[in-house]
């Protein structure tokens, strides 16, 4: 059997699993996230109640990781690990546990997001079914492929999860064989979780900007904004688990002390308006309702401060709603109508805090249209150039390419 025969012989098996892996991921995604949303109406109708037990909450949390988790404590960072070789194995159960402590964390006011439990069930599986097939390559690209269903699934934009999945585990360089399996299982996902009652995110911009040189400078200064902005939470989020493990190696403690932290400031600043995923923000950021010049900080530090105490979640939807509320500030200052601004920095500081460009600039045209594709990819251009090198994703690994002189 000649090499060429062998290879797309490879990609079909790889083909068939993604699609069995986009079914299953697709249905937990749905699970996962229909409950969510019943968990933040809940919530939001008994912020009173719940709030201010936010540390206690997080001691059962971490009593669940370290009872039951082995080495899935390291979250997105197993999953880094394991794609880039460090690691040989993501264990089955970091599935429940990622999604009952985040549904926990989410209950109880924590700032947190969701995007981190979509890819780590997605890695699970793409791993798990990587095992199957007698092929080298077979774990690698199948986590590739779970991870993309995992955040295809969640937010049905599939284009967008597949350079995603690809860009954020090796920067600078994208697999050609990965391509089509992760993007079956992105699309099988995206149309699972949907017809199982998740529904999709989208915006219709309905205000037309003219490309031309003064938008396209005014796209790109904004897109620096939100990449400084992108860059300083990631960079922010470093430093803060890195003084928090320092300060409080004991895991209780940590989650305890800064738990009640977090339930403070929470009550304090409005009562639970920077609770939870920040989808009240995105929706009055994209309804022209009541946004304040200081809600994007705030959620910006209180979801910092939520993650380095060691509660569950991601940073992702946080990020569109720190970028989207920042938006509304900005874009009257640069002669932008309002849902427009919002829509680049809903990409934006996403684009600049994850380290990627290709996955953010899609998420735009899936969201908000493909119309606007060409001045998300100049905003996220920017942001990914101004972000100072930072990223949410520590296990994130870059190639450097050498120019000669």
């Amino acid at each position: 059997m000649s090499k060429r025969i062998k290879v797309m012989q490879e990609i079909g098996y790889f083909s068939i699993l993604a699609v069995l892996i986009g079914i299953v991921v697709g249905a937990i995604d749905a699970l996962f996230g229909r409950v969510l949303i019943a968990i933040t109406d809940f919530r939001d109708l008994h912020a009173y109640f719940l709030l201010p037990f936010l540390s206690l909450i997080g001691l059962i949390i971490v009593y669940g990781y370290q009872k039951f988790g082995k080495n899935t404590g390291k979250g997105m960072g197993l999953v880094f690990a394991v794609g880039n070789e460090e690691e040989d194995e993501i264990p089955k159960r970091m599935i429940p546990l990622v999604i009952a402590g985040t549904w926990l964390t989410h209950l109880f006011g924590g700032s947190a997001g969701r995007e981190g439990v979509a890819v780590q069930i997605g890695a699970v599986v793409g791993h798990r079914a990587g095992r199957v097939l007698p092929y080298p390559s077979a774990g690698k690209l199948l986590l590739v492929s779970g991870m993309a269903a995992g955040f295809g699934g969640l937010f049905q934009t599939p284009i967008a999860a597949v350079f995603f999945a690809m860009e954020v585990l090796m920067v600078g360089r994208i697999e050609s064989r990965a391509v089509l399996p992760a993007t079956l299982a992105a699309f099988t996902a995206s149309t699972t979780s949907h017809l199982l009652g998740l529904e999709k995110f989208s915006v219709v911009l309905k205000q037309e900007v003219v490309f031309d040189l003064s938008s396209v400078l005014r796209t790109l200064l904004i897109g620096i904004i939100f990449g400084i902005v992108g860059g300083f939470f990631a960079f922010g989020l470093k430093k803060a688990k890195s003084w928090s493990t320092a300060r409080f190696p004991d895991l209780y403690k940590r989650i305890f002390l800064i738990g009640l932290l977090v339930s403070l400031l929470l009550m304090a600043f409005h009562f639970g308006r920077y609770s939870g995923l920040g989808t009240n923000l995105i929706s009055e950021s994209f309804t022209n309702g009541s946004i304040y010049s200081y809600d994007w900080f705030l959620k910006l530090a209180l979801t910092i401060i939520t993650l380095a105490a060691g509660f569950q979640g991601g940073e992702v939807t946080p990020l569109f709603a720190i970028g989207a509320s920042l938006g509304f500030i900005l874009a009257p200052l640069l002669g932008f109508p309002i849902e427009f601004a919002a829509a680049l920095g809903y990409i934006s500081v996403f684009a600049s805090a994850t380290n990627t460009f290709i996955g953010p600039a899609f998420i735009g045209a899936e969201v908000f249209g493909f119309q606007h594709l060409p001045f998300f990819f100049l905003a996220v251009i920017a942001a990914y150039a101004f972000n100072g090198n930072q990223s949410i994703y520590g296990g994130q690994k870059e190639i450097i390419w050498e120019l000669n002189e």
